[in-house]
């Protein structure tokens, strides 16, 4: 091919490349609360007053309670057990995340078990779980779009953000734009009972092979240390059902007393809500139903103000 013919191959190609360029960043537009479960994660201002934990915290704890009842708003920055367990990445997040004018915050780092224990498999840092998680490939945390987000975290069709948007529905795990998840399913009892049965299976299955990790211990203590200077940092221990509880605490008995060990050494409260079970619904024994991660919020909330009038 002569360099005429090639100028002509290139310059018509070149129509193409822009027209599925165009067509991308279009679709990329649509991207919602609906796109994924993180996605909204990634496409909000950075956040001064920040929740951190997995995903007992995504659906338990509501931000817009928080600022209603704290008058400052919330970003909900947990994600799951695989993709935001404490350790080196999650604090590599946490730190492009949060503004960093923020000089007054509120953080309320969620703890269990499970977000600080690893699998005795595991024996190298490049097999921690959160090695695929979005918190390592990422850069930007405040871009909407976030087209950085869907190239390389989005593994479906871009036409189904668009089919999919919220203006059509909102999907069953809708990820409101502070972080929150709101989970829809049928809470029939039978449902839920069919849900809890399944879900402590799971964790029965995990306890042989979880114990608590040093890395991750020392994560969020690090985590504490980084946050401090910048706010007033509290742990909360979220409740789940009774037959959860129980697998917890004959695997890890003295987790609580740890928990409360290192709020005295770091200078922080400590709220266990973990003893009150009944008082509260899951969708699967695990997590918060909606409505009771509203209470739960507003108790978290009273305890923080009851905090800062002793200050």
């Amino acid at each position: 091919m002569n360099s005429f013919n090639m100028g002509k191959f290139l310059f018509k190609i070149s129509f193409y490349i822009i027209g599925i360029v165009a067509v991308l960043l279009f679709l990329g537009s649509y991207a919602d609360g609906n796109t994924d479960d993180n996605y909204r994660h990634f496409a909000a201002e950075k956040p001064q007053n920040i929740i951190l934990g997995d995903s007992r915290s995504v659906q338990g704890i509501v931000p817009e309670v928080l600022k209603n009842n704290l008058s400052v708003p919330f970003d909900n920055f947990s994600l799951n057990i695989v993709q935001s367990p404490y350790g080196q990445i999650y604090f590599n997040a946490l730190q492009k995340k949060l503004d960093p004018d923020t000089k007054n915050g509120i953080f309320i780092l969620t703890v269990n078990p499970w977000n600080l224990s690893l699998n005795n498999i595991v024996k190298k840092k490049e097999d921690f779980p959160e090695e695929n998680s979005p918190l390592k490939n990422m850069c930007f945390y405040d871009l909407s779009p976030n087209y950085e987000y869907l190239l390389k975290n989005y593994n479906r069709s871009w036409f189904k953000i668009y089919l999919e948007r919220e203006a059509l529905g909102r999907s069953n795990t809708y990820l409101h734009k502070d972080g929150w998840m709101e989970v829809n399913v049928d809470m029939n009892k039978d449902s839920v009972a069919a849900r809890t049965a399944e879900k402590t299976q799971y964790y029965k299955a995990m306890l042989g092979n979880s114990t608590l990790s040093q890395e991750r211990l020392k994560a969020i203590n690090d985590i504490i240390d980084y946050l401090k200077p910048k706010g007033t940092v509290y742990l909360v221990r979220i409740p789940v059902s009774k037959n959860i509880i129980t697998l917890e605490n004959e695997k890890f008995p003295g987790f609580s007393r740890l928990m409360g060990d290192l709020s005295k050494k770091k200078h922080v409260k400590f709220f266990d809500f973990s003893n009150r079970a009944d008082d509260f619904m899951y969708t699967d024994g695990n997590h918060m139903y909606r409505e009771s991660g509203k209470v739960l919020t507003s108790q978290i909330a009273d305890s923080i103000k009851s905090d800062q009038k002793l200050k």
